[in-house]
């Protein structure tokens, strides 16, 4: 009991503030490509240092969600097109992190949403994935988005959704789909997208982070 409420509390105290905190990708286990977008964390915590007011420290980590160091990050980003398996430590784990405080946000790459949906009930059996309204403070933290979630490629033209699990009134885990937010995060040598686009996706990214430090 008492090592779970030291993790617990290493958890909670850096979630005060931004300065010196490093954020990380999570390295899951299922053949997926957790690896995508390589550049975009980096890219959007030099947006967010810019323009979110955080001090960060500018090179993301990796961490496998069976990791004890991942309760040392406060935000962990997560991506990617396949499989996702959580093994009941990874599980474990990560209930305990999100419950105490951190954040997970699974940005769909396009192809892992059939696959991070069961992971996902397994994670929080008696939670309910909901949507989450365009009135939340996430869509206007920093960046107004009355609309919500922006639509950063159109693949397959649906409208982009915001999905998320929520604890004690606050939301610790968001997921995007249809969207592709990551995507519009990496240099823009890679996709190519429009400037204006881009931008929309580190904006609604910075507003991310704003809120896991801030709620």
């Amino acid at each position: 009991m008492r090592n779970l409420i030291l993790i617990v509390l290493l958890v909670i105290v850096p979630m005060t503030r931004s300065q010196g905190q490093t954020l990380a990708v999570l390295k899951y286990d299922g053949g997926g490509d957790w690896y995508s977008n390589p550049t975009a964390l980096k890219n959007l915590i030099q947006f967010s240092n810019t323009h979110g007011a955080t001090k960060l420290k500018l090179k993301p980590e990796v961490v496998h969600p069976e990791d004890p160091a991942l309760f040392s990050y406060p935000f962990i980003h997560m991506t990617g097109h396949g499989n996702v398996v959580f093994s009941d430590e990874a599980l474990k784990n990560l209930n305990t992190y999100l419950i105490g405080g951190g954040f997970l946000h699974i940005d769909d790459n396009y192809g892992m949403k059939p696959y991070i949906l069961p992971q996902l009930k397994k994670l929080f059996p008696s939670k309910v994935l909901k949507e989450v309204p365009s009135d939340h403070p996430i869509f206007n933290l920093i960046f107004e988005f009355p609309d919500g979630l922006p639509k950063i490629h159109e693949h397959d033209g649906l409208a982009p959704q915001a999905l998320g699990i929520f604890h004690e009134n606050r939301l610790i885990l968001l997921c995007t789909f249809e969207s592709d937010l990551s995507d519009g995060w990496e240099d823009q040598s890679v996709h190519k997208d429009p400037e204006d686009i881009r931008l929309k996706a580190l904006q609604m990214g910075a507003n991310i982070i704003k809120y896991a430090f801030e709620f």
